[in-house]
């Protein structure tokens, strides 16, 4: 069936997954770096800083790719992509190194990410049809998924000593994912002329998201998910440099066979390793065992698994209970995401689906923001006491989630009966 996709759809995969496995080896180890370089409190603001950006730049990426097109914008973005990674190979090399115009790189990198991702996801979109797109979402998610275990786990033994070298590899696949994109993407979007007409300020763009805002139920469920995605994003933010700067370098045995040298980047790509092969492994299982039980009970013990999981992680340096704390917390995360997402294509306003899934999205960069200032937060407080911080978000995710889904009944009741009463 993956021959019967549109070749954009398969080019985009291709792309998708060979830069995902580069940048995979570097981006999630990058607040180490800054710490390293600076320390904690600066570093959680320059990844707050660098996540804000990109979430300005995906929501103006986002009313761009309707007004100029998707493959102009995504060549440009991905033109940009390349210059910055140039400049963070030049400012890092064994000649001269510089952490803050490595971090203007960063920037560079965030704001082409924001302009290409909304144009290529509209892409995809474009070109598949109802019935390729499921097929098409589930081949892309464990392209996703493979790419970033791959490149965890080579980040994880070379990020430290070979950094210079990853960003060389990186420069190179950006390179090649301009070429791809440039060179095989069929521009099949026609911009219409009235929206070619359109002027690039903000005034459309905050008029389009304005009828969402005001939707408190579907805001409610907003809060909730960015409440559990809050605590996903401290992995790559105040855990990462937790295991960094406290576990031990060690040699763990291997079933009495080898010896495997352990430090925390490497035991921080393992446990990812761990989360990312169970979601690609039992994501069919659990998707088929949940079908046709209530979605809601389901989705609460997700939250709960994946909080626990979490609040272990924030403290533990006992590397059993961190791999147990990752299985529970990846189960916890097969459980609640199919059944959140379920329960949101109930709660979203189908006259209104492309604002409100646009507003969705951006649930994942707010998620961000909130993991960066975990690092500075955990510099101060500990990991015992982000631990329980991660519980008591957990809690939040649960009370929002619940007053959106009461406030769905509600109307859907008083629908019923409005209906009830006309007949």
């Amino acid at each position: 069936m993956f021959k019967t996709l549109h070749p954009n759809i398969k080019i985009r995969i291709y792309t998708s997954f060979l830069s995902r496995v580069v940048g995979s080896s570097v981006f999630p180890f990058m607040a180490i770096y800054f710490t390293k370089e600076i320390n904690a409190t600066i570093a959680g603001i320059l990844v707050l800083i660098q996540v804000a950006v990109q979430f300005l730049a995906g929501l103006y990426g986002g009313y761009l790719a309707d007004i100029i097109g998707r493959k102009r914008l995504m060549v440009a973005g991905e033109l940009l992509k390349v210059a910055a990674f140039a400049g963070m190979l030049a400012v890092n090399s064994p000649l001269f190194s510089s952490p803050w115009i490595t971090f203007v790189m960063m920037l560079l990198i965030g704001i082409s990410s924001g302009i290409v991702n909304p144009a290529s996801e509209a892409m995809l979109i474009d070109v598949s049809t109802k019935e390729t797109r499921a097929f098409m979402y589930s081949i892309n998610y464990w392209a996703v998924n493979l790419s970033i275990m791959i490149g965890l786990m080579i980040g994880g033994w070379f990020f430290e000593h070979h950094f210079f070298e990853l960003i060389g590899v990186l420069l190179l696949m950006g390179i090649v994912t301009l070429w791809m994109t440039n060179s095989f993407i069929i521009d099949t979007y026609k911009v219409e002329k009235e929206r070619k007409a359109e002027t690039y300020g903000i005034k459309p763009l905050i008029k389009s998201y304005g009828l969402v805002i005001k939707d408190w139920t579907f805001m409610s469920f907003t809060f909730g998910g960015i409440s559990i995605l809050s605590i996903e994003f401290q992995r790559n933010n105040f855990i990462s440099v937790r295991l960094e700067e406290e576990i031990i370098p060690q040699a763990i045995q291997l079933f009495n066979i080898m010896s495997l040298d352990i430090d925390g980047i490497k035991l921080l790509s393992l446990l990812t390793v761990v989360n990312t092969l169970m979601i690609v492994l039992f994501t069919g299982v659990i998707a088929k065992w949940i079908s046709g039980k209530k979605d809601e009970p389901i989705m609460y013990t997700g939250f709960i698994l994946f909080g626990l999981g979490f609040f272990f992680l924030a403290f533990s340096n006992d590397i059993l209970t961190l791999f147990i704390s990752t299985v529970v917390l990846t189960i916890g995360e097969l459980l609640y995401v199919p059944t959140r997402q379920s329960l949101l294509a109930d709660i979203v306003d189908d006259s209104k689906r492309g604002a409100y899934m646009a507003m969705n999205s951006l649930v994942f960069q707010v998620g961000k923001m909130i993991g960066a200032l975990g690092l500075i937060l955990g510099n101060i407080i500990g990991g015992m006491a982000m631990g329980v911080g991660y519980l008591v978000l957990v809690i939040i995710g649960i009370i929002f989630s619940k007053i959106a889904i009461k406030s769905v009944r509600k109307k859907s009741t008083i629908v019923s009966i409005k209906a009830a009463v006309g007949k």
